[in-house]
């Protein structure tokens, strides 16, 4: 039961990054086409590649140098940000934990499903409109203080991380996030989701200042 279960979430991640794929590279290929000069032949050449590729399965450029499709796994990307909200550190770590508050934290979450007290769904916005989902699961809770977590197996986008909430004198905390994650579709995902202003390192900063300017600003429920 297990095996078939992993298989299918194989494949519907492998169905989701071809999607995202199969978009980027229409985009990007029709923006290359509007354009003249090197960046518009880079941009067309680029989109036809990643529409190619979410098209037939196939990758030209890896076979080409005789290289297997998971050889374009991307090495994982370390993102890191913090921001010192003026409430303290258990009020603050209260509203983390409770994770169907996250979608109101960060812009690009679509919805957080808790599954049990350690498993939950996760649904997040990707370029051009499709979306990425995968299972978390925590691993280091520590109330007030700390909540670590990692992508279960099948998971689009594979990633761990961690939430640390520091006590500051006078009563703020320094909410410091640590995020590494493989991109849908490799380091080309990466660099496609970056020029459409979706790529986490972005988003991570925004947010945690978005969520310093409404936390502090009002008595949110926990």
């Amino acid at each position: 039961m297990t095996n078939s279960n992993s298989g299918t979430n194989g494949s519907t991640g492998m169905d989701q990054t071809r999607m995202i794929s199969g978009a980027a590279g229409g985009a990007l290929l029709l923006m290359g086409l509007k354009k003249r000069g090197i960046l518009g032949l880079t941009l067309a050449g680029v989109g036809g590649y990643l529409a190619y590729r979410a098209a037939t399965g196939q990758d030209p450029v890896m076979a080409a140098a005789g290289l297997s499709g998971n050889a374009t796994a991307a090495k994982p990307i370390f993102v890191e940000h913090s921001v010192v909200i003026d409430r303290p550190a258990q009020l603050v770590y209260d509203y983390w934990r409770k994770l169907e508050n996250l979608p109101q934290i960060m812009s690009h979450l679509e919805s957080v499903t808790v599954l049990d007290e350690k498993r939950s769904r996760w649904v997040a916005k990707a370029p051009l409109g499709t979306h990425v989902e995968w299972e978390a699961e925590i691993v280091n809770d520590k109330p007030g203080e700390r909540i670590g977590w990692h992508s279960l197996p099948g998971a689009t986008v594979d990633n761990a991380g961690s939430v640390q909430f520091e006590s500051l004198p006078g009563g703020g905390t320094r909410v410091h996030v640590a995020l590494s994650y493989r991109p849908p579709a490799g380091a080309l995902g990466a660099a496609v989701a970056k020029l459409f202003g979706e790529e986490p390192s972005q988003q991570i900063a925004e947010d945690l200042q978005n969520f310093k300017a409404t936390f502090e600003g009002t008595n949110p429920k926990v």
